[in-house]
């Protein structure tokens, strides 16, 4: 019997192979085909050097904890000015403990806050998945009763549903408003970034600033109706990804104050949800969450010209993303490199750095 495979099937057919065959060469220790990277043109100066702490150790609380002692005399001056912190952790799982911010982490954070900050703590996220469930599930119940003293407590934004927008880029190049949470923009509060180290679907790697841009949109709260997830609109384009998170991370990034990148556990493989541990074992803080991000690529062992958001977040004067220009406390960067293995689909991801394929005509 005849069977014809239609132009739809040839082309679903032809590019499984093709991903097997990408994913073929990453197993064996090739590179994935990457396209040139752009020559990215700075928009502003950051001006100045930065400092990232980088630990290792075995436990990953005091990993924490000391990343940041070691950049306290960066964190305090700002610290003792603001009447509430925020820990934003990242949460993009409510089930899976590798893809969100663990409990010792946490603690590891209160440690450092007890003795320095007087004022109540706020651990927040909005989560992709029901938030509260990835609460109880992680233990931060736990975590907030070992540390009554630093008045703790745990908020779903999503239910609070405070919100400020701004308009991000959509698949047809039109602007669409998306709502960030209010709490992560208040003056009032101290904001500290609980990343993980971890490979991505479509940004190559999620650290600091992946977690506070795509952490801040909101979805509908629990059996809400209608139901809604601004955080939908990252997701129309492999270009528009990276450039909404930088629309994101200009709003956010004068109110951020530190972040704390747990890497004891990292994740590679197809992250930042489905992927496989990496036990690194180190912890990065930062006052400049751009910096402390190049050093979590720098020590995964990923190409930093492949994370345009990063890229650009330096090009527009954010933070610091030039190694050269980063003074690091603790150990070596390369002293701790893991070449983490990437996302299967990384070849497609690369595809920002390339030339358009279709584009508007050009006129006037």
């Amino acid at each position: 019997m005849e069977h014809k495979l239609s132009r739809r099937g040839f082309f679903q057919v032809t590019g499984a192979a093709v991903g097997l065959l990408a994913a073929g060469r990453r197993v064996l220790g090739q590179e994935p085909v990457a396209p040139q990277p752009p020559v990215l043109q700075p928009i502003r100066d950051f001006g100045r050097r930065s400092t990232v702490a980088l630990v290792q150790g075995e436990n990953r609380r005091k990993n924490a904890c000391d990343a940041l002692a070691a950049i306290e005399d960066q964190i305090l001056p700002v610290l003792k000015r603001k009447k509430y912190a925020i820990i934003k952790v990242n949460n993009v799982s409510s089930v899976n403990q590798l893809a969100a911010t663990h409990a010792e982490a946490l603690h590891g954070i209160l440690d450092f806050l007890a003795p320095r900050f007087k004022g109540p703590v706020i651990i927040a996220e909005s989560g992709p998945e029901n938030t509260l469930v990835g609460f109880d599930n992680f233990r931060y119940a736990a975590v907030a009763a070992e540390h009554k003293a630093q008045q703790v407590s745990l908020l779903d934004l999503n239910i609070e549903g405070k919100y400020e927008a701004i308009g991000v880029l959509n698949a047809d190049l039109h602007v669409v408003p998306v709502r960030l949470a209010a709490r992560l923009l208040d003056p009032e509060a101290y904001i500290i970034c609980s990343a993980i180290l971890k490979t991505h679907n479509v940004v190559v790697a999620t650290l600091s600033v992946k977690n506070m841009t795509l952490g801040a949109p909101l979805r509908s709260a629990p059996k809400a109706t209608p139901r809604w997830n601004d955080k939908r609109h990252y997701h129309y384009g492999v270009r528009q990804t990276h450039y909404d998170m930088l629309l994101t991370a200009q709003k956010m990034a004068p109110f951020w104050g530190a972040t704390l990148i747990d890497g004891f556990e990292g994740m590679e493989g197809n992250g930042p949800g489905s992927g496989i541990p990496v036990p690194h074992r180190v912890a990065i803080a930062s006052t400049d969450y751009i910096a402390a991000d190049r050093v979590g690529v720098e020590v995964m062992g990923v190409n930093p010209a492949w994370l345009g958001y990063l890229n650009f977040c330096h090009q527009a004067g954010l933070g610091q993303y030039d190694l050269a220009k980063i003074d690091i406390r603790g150990i070596k960067p390369a002293t701790v490199v893991r070449k983490y293995q990437l996302h299967s689909d990384i070849e497609r991801q690369l595809q920002w750095m390339g030339p358009m394929t279709e584009l508007p005509p050009k006129l006037g």
